[in-house]
């Protein structure tokens, strides 16, 4: 993983982008705080199907959660 300023992405795109697609995380920092990752797109993919795993599983029940939902309207 390399960290790295907002500004030294802007000045350097084409370097940060090469080492996303290489499969490198880059971590984009302003004002000493964490704003942004750059990521591969298949990084990205394979992130978000990770992140779902248990969530489509059956083990909620749907009637509960639309009863849920129609109740906060």
């Amino acid at each position: 993983m390399t960290i790295a300023t907002a500004t030294e992405v802007k000045n350097n795109f084409g370097f940060y982008l090469n080492s996303a697609i290489e499969g490198n995380d880059i971590v984009i920092m302003k004002n000493g705080k964490e704003v942004a990752r750059l990521i591969s797109n298949t990084k990205a993919i394979s992130y978000l199907t990770d992140s779902l795993v248990g969530v489509l599983a059956n083990d909620y029940d749907d009637k509960a959660m639309k009863k849920e939902r129609f109740s906060r309207q």
